[in-house]
């Protein structure tokens, strides 16, 4: 099973559709077949070849995993550097295969690598880049108008070119509507979670009509608050503090009655007051729950503010931006700032998951990954 596991079967059919891509036209100019031997795809077939060659003798090993993966990159590259083909053939297509083949060897052979050495995040980085490369690819052979999908490299020239429009969209959705609403929401949503499991008439008066905070269209209340808070950035703060409130709420709500009978007596028998049960049992306890609820709603923010944006706000705003170059068809700029918001919810995701690893670092699940 193991060298199915390595991908060492896929490397017999690259070499066999690099060796018949040799014998069949590039792409048709006009009435004229261009054939594979030349330039940049004589290049690439024969990287293709060495990249298959080396891979069926290394082993599984990080040094042998990057060389690999330096080679199958060399050999894109030189595939990507072919001029726009008119009517591509089976050649073309019989080398993009086969360096689809070896693209995913490469995130393979990092995974199964498995050492200590390798940055965390490094195989999954590796894998989005194939993504954006093919990507690339596909969008430039097949001359895709940036009205339906733009190029990687449009959106990223988009970036720079509008680096300035962007920062200060940034500045007004994350900086301002999502920071404050996400810490206001979820803040108020443990605080009442706490209140709620201390005092349990709070759960059966307080608990249902919090409820309803998760029932509330988000498209039904954006432009109620707009209305009520006025274009700028607080009634977006608004929109996300009632959309974060009530998963903070249950999750901690769950984590702070999660805690066993064992426990609890164990507290009462130390003669601990209520207060201290709940600092020292209660709230560690729910940390975990806690954290899954911060994680959601880190999401959900980022998104609430941009759809509130659609109904209403100043002249800024990742919102915003996409709102009006959509309707301009600068394509490349709206997934310049789509790119800027996933990146800053990807941030903010990652950021919360090594914070909850140091604060929870004695649950059975963060010990487990430490292993």
């Amino acid at each position: 099973m193991k060298p199915v596991t390595n991908g060492v079967l896929s490397l017999p059919i690259v070499i066999v559709m690099v060796l018949i891509a040799f014998t069949q036209p590039l792409h048709h100019f006009g009435d004229v077949a261009i054939t594979t031997f030349q330039g940049a795809s004589l290049r690439t077939g024969f990287l293709l070849l060495a990249a298959a060659v080396y891979a069926i003798w290394a082993p599984v090993m990080l040094a042998h995993s990057g060389l690999l993966t330096i080679l199958v990159a060399l050999s894109a590259w030189q595939l990507l550097g072919l001029d726009a083909l008119e009517q591509p053939s089976s050649g073309y297509w019989l080398l993009v295969f086969a360096q689809a083949l070896l693209a995913q060897l490469t995130v393979q052979r990092l995974a199964a690598a498995n050492s200590k050495y390798l940055p965390q995040g490094l195989v999954a980085g590796l894998f989005g880049l194939w993504l954006l490369y093919f990507w690339q690819l596909l969008v430039t052979v097949f001359a895709v108008p940036q009205v339906l999908l733009p190029a990687p490299s449009d959106i990223v020239l988009a970036i720079l070119d509008n680096a300035r429009l962007l920062a200060g969209d940034f500045v007004q959705t994350v900086l301002k509507s999502v920071v404050i609403g996400y810490v206001l929401g979820s803040g108020l949503g443990i605080l009442s979670g706490v209140l709620i499991e201390r005092f349990p008439f709070m759960q059966r008066g307080f608990l249902p009509l919090a409820n309803l905070t998760s029932t509330i269209p988000l498209v039904g209340i954006a432009p109620i608050a707009v209305m009520w808070f006025g274009f700028d950035w607080p009634s977006k703060a608004a929109v996300i503090v009632l959309v974060t409130y009530f998963p903070a709420l249950v999750s901690t709500l769950a984590g702070l009655q999660s805690t066993g009978k064992l426990e609890r007596e164990l507290m009462h028998s130390y003669a601990a007051t209520p207060r201290f049960t709940l600092l020292a049992l209660r709230i560690p306890a729910a940390m975990p729950f806690i954290f899954s609820a911060l994680k959601v709603n880190s999401t959900l923010a980022l998104i609430s503010a941009i759809v509130a944006e659609y109904f209403g706000s100043p002249t800024a705003g990742l919102g915003f931006r996409i709102s009006a170059e959509a309707a301009r068809m600068h394509m490349p700029i709206v997934w310049a700032a789509i790119v800027v918001a996933s990146v800053v919810g990807s941030g903010l995701y990652a950021f919360l998951v090594r914070l909850e690893r140091r604060v929870t670092f004695w649950h059975p699940s963060i010990r487990g990954q430490a292993r």
